[in-house]
């Protein structure tokens, strides 16, 4: 009796809708019976997220790092002036198993219409005329009913540049009862072997040597601050809108970068009987790239600092703790062949993470003044991610 074997190709064009789906962030929702490119849709969501999860929230933590580093001064008027860059590096919890691999994976049904594409060339000439109809009709039932499991796993955006993008199909046999069985030489069971693919998107991995490298996620900000009136001081990040291209020379839009920030130093109305300068702050801004992408933070909390030393030459230590939010998102629209596509998640955060990991952090850091110029170390503890910010800033 002849084994049934279904045509491989069927398989490599089923599959082939993989290698651009991984690239397509779906909306789509898990349901039960779901076929396989909804799977791959949402598994392709999944995946994306696992990709560049471990850089969403270290990002975040970075732009809400680096806002002060000493209390405004305790009088009602001066002029204190400060223009410079502020450098964020978020470390990587490297305890993290998703850090530098991801899996994802999930089961679907194939469609009617693809189990008739699998069965077509099936061949059933062994078997009498009469009941090849019924065959057919039992193997439909069977696949109909079968559960299948489809994956997607390789390196993450700081993972190893080797550790490629692989989507794996985990086949199975497909069994009826054979209407003939009792027959001489007949098996009990006809069975169409499904085999196992793995797909390898060669090139899809990682970031580059550079960031696989790399325990922490670097960025800088252009920082300015003006004070004192009444113990307050205005702090501000800001660049002026810049037109972006991709490389596809595809229009993004303009970059967009503004925040701001008030300190202030109660003591300068009160007089607080208290050996250290007390700050109350509070701090937000909005980082975006046309319509794409957009980042929003907030913190707010209290610090207090020491200046040892005069006007031109002192050191000054200083700590603080910050209650902070941060929500990034992202909304692109592209087409791949006439279809188009659309990646909308509101929050990266919340959709990698579940909540925003640091939502308060210590600081604990030193001021430098060395004549116009204030350099700044300090050492941040979140409860997820850990950051360092240096700064430097020209000062009058």
């Amino acid at each position: 009796m002849k084994r049934l074997i279904s045509k491989t190709s069927k398989w490599n064009v089923l599959f082939a809708l993989a290698v651009f789906l991984f690239a397509v962030v779906s909306s789509a929702t898990a349901q039960d019976g779901e076929d396989l490119e909804e799977t791959l849709a949402r598994l392709s969501k999944d995946a994306a997220l696992g990709y560049i999860s471990p850089v969403v929230s270290p990002f975040a933590s970075n732009l809400n790092g680096g806002w002060f580093h000493k209390a405004p001064k305790s009088t009602l008027f001066s002029l204190d002036i400060e223009v410079g860059l502020v450098g964020m590096g978020t470390f990587f919890p490297e305890d993290d198993p998703g850090i530098r691999h991801f899996s994802t994976s999930g089961e679907f049904r194939f469609s009617s219409s693809q189990i008739d594409d699998i069965l077509e060339g099936v061949d059933l000439s062994s078997f009498p005329v009469d009941i090849r109809d019924t065959i057919m009709d039992a193997l439909i039932d069977a696949f109909s009913g079968a559960e299948f499991t489809v994956g997607i796993s390789g390196g993450t955006i700081i993972g190893d540049p080797d550790d490629n993008i692989n989507i794996t199909f985990e086949g199975k046999p497909i069994e009826i009862d054979n209407p003939l069985f009792g027959l001489p030489g007949q098996p009990e069971k006809i069975s169409i072997n499904v085999p196992t693919e793995i797909i390898v998107l060669e090139g899809v991995a990682g970031f580059g040597e550079v960031l696989a490298n790399i325990n922490f996620l670097p960025f800088a900000a252009p920082q300015a601050s003006i004070g004192t009136i009444l113990g307050t001081r205005a702090v501000f990040r800001y660049l002026p809108k810049i037109s972006l291209v991709s490389s596809l020379s595809e229009e993004l839009g303009d970059f967009e970068w503004f925040g701001w920030g008030l300190q202030h130093n109660p003591r300068a109305i009160i007089p607080i009987p208290f050996p250290l300068d007390i700050s109350f702050g509070f701090f937000k801004q909005t980082l975006k790239v046309g319509d794409i992408f957009e980042a929003s933070t907030s913190s707010y909390g209290i610090s207090v600092s020491k200046q040892l030393g005069v006007r031109a030459f002192n050191l000054t230590p200083y700590a603080g703790y910050m209650i902070e939010k941060s929500k990034i998102s992202i909304n692109y629209q592209f087409e791949v062949d006439d279809q188009t596509f659309d990646v909308s998640i509101d929050d990266l955060e919340e959709a990698v993470n579940g909540e925003n990991p640091n939502k308060t952090r210590l600081t604990f850091g030193c001021n430098l003044r060395l004549l116009l110029f204030n350099v700044n170390v300090d050492y941040n503890i979140g409860k997820k991610y850990n950051s360092v910010t240096v700064g430097l800033m020209f000062a009058l």
